[in-house]
């Protein structure tokens, strides 16, 4: 099939896990025959100047990264215009760049590229598929308040309308989904995210440095490696330390990431009396950050909201001890005493107690971490996860296109119940 995959993230520009998941997916589509291209942006903040449009065939899949426009945009402060200009860009290139050639479906993920993704499968006829991969109203428990949720919702809500098929990476993604954009759950697929094991194999010579570096004195390691933000839960974990010390003498957290809740993390750590204990590495190479999956005692993804948590995967690749909140994907990603430890989102008391039962019996922590590992290749395999896509491109109907309504957004909560209190999270937007 001739695939049109839009992307407002695709290596090397990667924002989070969607920009792994739709390389992998592309060139996996690729391996297997299919006729992939791939509309994407150069790095925000960028212009034609500095990086022009390219148009390259890369591991098989040809390869689209749009310039920026010149209007001076932010998507920090101008998130809706400047993802307005990155649609206008992507369908501009779209349809004086790929001359001679007519995709049999177009398939959009996430809300960033609609505009761009609906107007293409319109004037090409074809059907369109949409991977919701994460929600506005998921992110913050419910609670659409400020006016760009909104703006982000409805966008959502348009897309997943408007697409004659939704894709979803997880049971709880979809049943999210559902409830959210009022979609009948049956016809939403579900392909999970998958792993290539192979990148996760660590240098023993980087793995001893690393034990040498953070703990020279044998101190047990605790990890989260991810985004910094606020439904990632990393304050969770801060706020766990000081129990998991009191019975682990010297017990030290290593935060690897970037986001907007450093700086918050970095004062819950004060807050906490742990702020020595905790070392925060920003971005890491994926050689360090291998290495040090390899080092560690546990992995933490302590989130309050996670889509599906590809991380979780990454772990197992890498062998390593995993402790990790049921949040959505999470919950279907790691079985409970089998392939990690669970605790419920936001109960900082479990959490403790899950990492404290993987340090004081680390055999049976690494018998899970094997059998996690070994299930990879079953449920994860990207090459099975491309055939489970490509069938969904086949069996995708061509409807056709309407005009849609904007959709009531309630005052309350979305969801229509109250917000957990370990899912409540301060306002971001005003």
């Amino acid at each position: 099939m001739r695939v049109l995959m839009l992307s407002w993230e695709y290596p090397p520009v990667v924002v989070g896990g969607l920009g792994r998941h739709v390389h992998a997916l592309a060139t996996e589509l690729a391996a297997a025959g299919h006729d992939v291209v791939v509309l994407s942006r150069q790095p925000s903040g960028t212009d034609a100047g500095t990086h022009p449009t390219v148009d390259e065939v890369v591991e098989g899949v040809r390869v689209l990264r749009v310039a920026e426009d010149p209007a001076h945009l932010e998507f920090e402060r101008d998130m809706v215009a400047w993802t307005l200009a990155m649609g206008h860009a992507l369908l501009r290139t779209a349809l004086t760049s790929i001359t001679g050639w007519r995709p049999d479906v177009v398939h959009a993920h996430d809300w960033l590229v609609a505009h761009p993704a609906i107007a293409l499968a319109d004037v090409f006829g074809v059907p369109l598929v949409a991977t919701i991969h994460a929600t506005e109203a998921g992110r913050y428990a419910g609670w659409l308040s400020s006016p760009l949720s909104r703006q982000v919702h409805s966008t959502e809500w348009w897309l997943a309308n408007r697409a004659d098929t939704v894709i979803t990476c997880s049971t709880a993604m979809r049943d999210e989904a559902a409830e959210l954009y009022e979609l009948d759950p049956a016809g939403i697929a579900v392909l999970h995210n998958g792993i290539a094991p192979r990148r996760w194999r660590a240098d023993e010579s980087r793995v001893a440095a690393a034990r040498r570096r953070f703990a020279p004195g044998g101190e047990p390691l605790l990890l989260y490696f991810g985004r910094l933000e606020y439904e990632k839960g990393v304050q969770d974990l801060i706020a766990a330390l000081p129990r998991v010390r009191r019975a682990h003498t010297g017990t030290k957290a290593l935060i690897a990431g970037t986001g907007t809740a450093a700086e918050m993390l970095v004062g819950t750590a004060r807050t906490h009396r742990v702020r020595r204990s905790v070392d925060f590495l920003g971005h890491l190479p994926d050689e360090d950050l291998v290495a040090l999956l390899a080092a560690v005692d546990v992995v933490v993804l302590p989130s309050r909201y996670e889509p599906f948590g590809i991380v979780a995967l990454e772990t197992a690749a890498a062998g390593a001890p995993l402790v990790a909140s049921t949040a959505g994907g999470l919950g279907e990603v790691v079985v409970d005493g089998e392939t990690g430890l669970s605790f419920t989102p936001g109960d900082v008391t479990a959490l403790a107690s899950a990492v404290g039962a993987v340090l004081d019996d680390p055999e049976a922590a690494a018998r899970r971490a094997d059998t996690a590992r070994a299930r990879l290749a079953v449920d994860f395999d990207w090459a099975r996860i491309a055939a489970g896509t490509a069938a969904v491109y086949a069996a995708a109907p061509v409807e056709r296109p309407t005009q849609l309504g904007r959709p009531k957004i309630p005052t309350g909560n979305v969801f229509g119940r109250s917000a957990p209190a370990a899912a409540i999270r301060p306002p971001r937007r005003s």
